[in-house]
């Protein structure tokens, strides 16, 4: 169709489209037929394509809508090609997903590693920039897991697959709060400051703030410091 014949009013195009009316009543027997395929497929790899997936669970998701969206839709294409490549992305998505169960260098070259983002109440700034997560995620995250200061935090990991996971110290300390600054009365109904101070980049504490405010942090040379807290009794 030529751009000069394009109209808002043509409602019938806008709607149904160059396709014959008759086509609608095969899209139901194509959408079943697609469904029918995608279910099959996710039983076939797996209880884990229904939970929390891997970088090759959603590249086989990816793969899958792509092979299948076109068919579909065009009453040009048929459904046996969308088949075949389901069964490909079936195929290598187990064969893929075993291997990664045999053998550790192999899941590590596929899946990832996960990393430490906060160890002993500090941020691991080194891992924070290979993994290229913000303090400001990393607050974010913890606020949403009950965590007000990093004194509460005996490691925070995140996992091959992206989620977070928690351990929590037994015996919460003092350390740089999570808590933004815009809610300064929330603040002080759950955190209390204290005499000790610690670097607002990192979180490492420093027992005595040696003689100026422009002594540089031990760990990551920051000259930004704040009143380490703890939870208010």
């Amino acid at each position: 169709m030529k751009p000069e014949e394009l109209s808002l009013s043509d409602f019938n195009r806008i709607l149904i489209g160059e396709i014959p009316a008759f086509f609608f009543i095969e899209l139901i027997f194509r959408a079943f037929l697609i469904y029918a395929l995608l279910i099959v497929s996710m039983r076939l790899m797996g209880k884990r394509m229904s939970a929390q997936i891997s970088r090759n669970e959603m590249a086989a998701v990816v793969s899958l809508a792509a092979a299948v969206g076109i068919p579909l839709m065009n009453p040009d294409r048929g459904i046996l090609p969308p088949v075949v490549i389901t069964i490909v992305i079936i195929l290598f998505t187990n064969l893929v997903s075993r291997r990664t169960s045999r053998s550790e260098n192999f899941e590590s070259l596929t899946q990832d590693d996960l990393d430490v983002l906060v160890q002993d109440g500090v941020l691991n700034l080194a891992t924070m920039e290979h993994t290229r997560i913000s303090k400001e995620r990393i607050f974010s995250q913890l606020r949403s897991l009950g965590i007000f200061h990093l004194g509460m935090v005996d490691r925070l990991y995140i996992e091959a697959n992206g989620m977070f996971s928690l351990v929590k110290e037994k015996e919460p300390g003092i350390g740089l709060s999570v808590l933004p600054d815009i809610d300064p009365d929330f603040a002080k109904r759950k955190l209390d400051k204290t005499d000790d101070f610690v670097c607002c980049h990192c979180g490492t504490l420093a027992k005595t703030l040696i003689s100026t405010m422009r002594t540089k942090c031990p760990n990551c040379k920051s000259v930004e410091w704040a009143p380490a807290v703890k939870l208010a009794e």
